[in-house]
């Protein structure tokens, strides 16, 4: 019997927690989606890191075209001048 009325008072923390419960269940449906999908954008948004590294890939790439052109076209123009 003893352990029957034990069981049957609460302690407050478990009170405290029950409560919490509740108010988190009182969350209406736009505000849950609201939160989840800024959770998502958060996890699925390219860093800084991952930008910069693809500038600075694309700019070296046109660097390397750029001098490829100057120094076939200055070796075909220094050919030209030689042969006058």
């Amino acid at each position: 019997m003893g352990k029957k009325d034990a069981s049957s008072v609460k302690l407050p923390v478990d009170q405290y927690r029950k409560q919490i419960g509740k108010q988190d269940y009182k969350k209406t449906k736009p505000a849950l989606r609201a939160t989840r999908l800024k959770a998502e954008a958060k996890r699925s948004a390219p860093g800084i890191r991952d930008i910069i590294l693809v500038f600075v890939a694309v700019l070296v790439f046109l660097l390397v075209v750029y001098a490829f052109f100057y120094l076939n076209l200055s070796t075909e123009l220094d050919l030209d001048l030689d042969m006058d």
